[in-house]
């Protein structure tokens, strides 16, 4: 366990040159400058910059798992599940989630926190089938977070799935949602190497959206 604790302290963090923030020159809306951040980090070289970490609650506790973002707009912060799954489940109970994106090669980070509503039955099919054969294959199964008794048993049913998938093109689960996050906050992190880092958070206001500094 030493030598594992001073491993961890020896990695070498926010490497290589990192991008200037200036949060004066920030826009009016968490949506623009997370596009800003995005496009930035698909330029650089960023893999599935769209990835994120989904965090809930439930009964037991709070989970977290990562996702991949579906869209941004004004209307919020889009990912879906399947109201089986256990987020369903946590967000039929507590409609509230926390999402986070780091991208390590600018030392950048984004919290989004806020409620969370339902799309409509038309939104969430249309995002069902907007998904590649194999992804609608696992999410008919509708088994996810259930006990497994074999890998061989998992392959098999994703092949029956598949072409279930492949003879109704058209299949949506019923319990497929598409989730919007309403964003009530949403911070904007940079790193800095001496550790002078630079926080800008957006608060949702009645008229828009107010944005204050935060200490690192």
């Amino acid at each position: 366990m030493t030598e594992l604790r001073q491993l961890l302290r020896d990695i070498e963090v926010f490497q290589g040159e990192l991008p200037e923030f200036d949060p004066r020159t920030a826009p009016d809306t968490p949506e623009e400058l997370f596009t800003e951040w995005l496009l930035h980090a698909l330029d650089s070289g960023v893999r599935e910059p769209h990835a994120m970490t989904l965090s809930t609650a439930g009964a037991d506790g709070p989970t977290a798992r990562t996702l991949i973002l579906k869209n941004v707009s004004a209307q919020g912060w889009q990912f879906a599940s399947d109201a089986g799954s256990v987020k369903g489940r946590n967000l039929a109970d507590r409609p509230f989630a926390a999402l986070t994106f780091y991208w390590p090669q600018s030392a950048r980070q984004v919290r989004v926190r806020g409620p969370v509503v339902a799309e409509s039955a038309e939104r969430s099919a249309a995002d069902f089938l907007a998904r590649g054969p194999g992804a609608r294959a696992e999410a008919l199964l509708g088994r996810q977070s259930s006990p497994l008794t074999d890998l061989a048993v998992r392959d098999a049913a994703v092949r029956r799935s598949l072409a279930r998938v492949e003879r109704e093109p058209d299949l949506v689960p019923t319990g497929w949602t598409l989730h919007s996050v309403r964003a009530q906050t949403v911070e904007f992190w940079q790193g800095d190497k001496q550790r002078n880092h630079t926080r800008l958070n957006y608060r949702a206001t009645a008229t828009g959206w107010d944005r204050e500094l935060l200490w690192p």
